[in-house]
């Protein structure tokens, strides 16, 4: 008697055990952590080492090819080159809006209405080749890598909406922390409900972007500026030791493996009534927020965003100043800082000017943040009499006359 052989199962292709981690609180944590020392690490490697914009990012692009193809050749979850792919792309993403904005002059909205298409047409074709975007479903090489394509797109439309915002309002890093907090509380919120899993992981997923990255710029900033002034590599160092820790944690515990057939219970959760009431929930959040960015648009503010890379703020330059509205111990520190330089003018003694001249102008940039809060039309008239000081001290043949007209200007407006 013979058997014939049982015909082989038909099998996905490069069949592996999920290769993302379960969605709990400590994938959050991580997340937002991952996203804050990107943004901080990016910072200190392109502004305070001094590579430059460009270089950096092509730095990190080559590092992210290297440490994504050791995450695509591993046939299961592991922790530490999860999350060490999700710290490099989160700095990648970030660089490459960072290139369109500063070195091509693309405007954010357009960054961010362009990043929005191009994620959609990732989830639709996604979509369509897999029939599925649950993350309870990368268990195939094609599926992992519509995942980390969406997942490059999500840091680097979070990064144009989060600067965006930032544009739009002003707001100082602390204060510009609540709104992605708020909205993806909302979310979870709606989650908990009875929303849509798939669409309020991804929303949630492109928000910790921008709160990651206000976070860290709250703890970088200087105290003046309304932070804690770790500055960059202090954030950097202390949110990279607490991912260590949650990813030792979590490779000794494996808390966050994906359990077969808990997605399926999710589904089940879930009834269509209670969708349809989630996606009004987010609809009348999505307006609520387009309404509050378009009160804070049209309030007078600086451009935070700008003022944070070292550009001037965007302050009109029309009206006539008053001194009396800054606080009057900045304005006897300019003052006197002014009279010191105009004194060593006067006696001849050029490198001692010049260098009470940076004096200023560090007094002065160290100030810019709660003076233009105070009155950004004064602080753009001072601060053109300032560039025309240093710009006379400075100059490779100074003029003494010169010299001492600006700062006779300069100590005239500061009384």
């Amino acid at each position: 008697m013979t058997t014939s052989p049982a015909a082989p199962a038909r099998v996905l292709p490069r069949q592996m055990l999920n290769k993302v981690p379960e969605v709990t609180v400590w994938f959050w944590i991580i997340k937002i952590l991952c996203t804050t020392v990107g943004e901080s690490f990016a910072d200190y490697v392109n502004e305070t080492l001094g590579f430059g914009l460009l270089p950096t990012a092509m730095l990190f692009t080559v590092v992210f090819v290297v440490v994504l193809a050791a995450q695509m050749r591993l046939r299961a979850y592991v922790p530490a080159v999860y999350w060490l792919t999700v710290v490099v792309v989160s700095v990648t993403g970030t660089l490459y809006t960072d290139i369109l904005t500063d070195r091509l002059g693309v405007p954010l909205w357009i960054s961010s209405t362009v990043f929005a298409a191009l994620l959609a047409a990732v989830f639709g074709a996604w979509y369509l080749r897999e029939r599925t975007l649950s993350i309870h479903s990368i268990v195939t090489t094609p599926r992992e890598a519509w995942y980390w394509l969406a997942v490059l797109v999500t840091f680097a439309l979070g990064t144009a909406t989060g600067d965006w915002t930032l544009q739009l309002t002003g707001w100082a890093p602390g204060k510009s922390v609540l709104l992605p907090l708020t909205l993806i509380a909302v979310i979870a919120a709606v989650w908990r409900y009875g929303a849509n899993p798939v669409l309020a992981f991804w929303l949630a997923y492109i928000l910790t972007r921008p709160l990651g990255a206000n976070i860290g710029d709250w703890l970088a900033s200087p105290s003046d500026e309304q932070g804690l002034g770790l500055g960059t590599l202090g954030t950097s160092l202390v949110f990279l030791g607490a991912i260590l820790a949650a990813v030792v944690y979590l490779s000794m515990s494996r808390a966050d493996v994906i359990v077969e057939g808990a997605a399926t219970a999710a589904e089940r959760s879930r009834t269509p009534v209670r969708e349809r009431v989630s996606l009004a929930v987010l609809a009348a959040a999505a307006v609520a927020t387009f309404g509050l960015l378009s009160w804070a648009n049209a309030q007078p503010h600086s451009d935070a965003l700008a003022a944070e890379e070292g550009a001037a703020p965007s302050c009109s330059d029309g009206g006539s100043p008053d001194i009396a509205a800054f606080p009057a111990g900045d304005v006897a520190s300019f003052r006197s800082i002014s009279q010191d330089t105009r004194d060593l003018v006067a006696s001849g003694d050029q490198s001692g000017a010049a260098s009470r001249a940076t004096d200023l102008e560090t007094a002065w940039d160290d100030a810019e943040s709660r003076l233009v809060a105070k009155d950004c039309v004064t602080w753009t008239y001072v601060d053109h009499e300032i560039d025309a000081v240093l710009t006379a001290v400075r100059s490779s043949s100074p003029d003494q006359q010169q010299e001492s007209g600006a700062l006779d200007d300069l100590l005239g407006t500061l009384g």
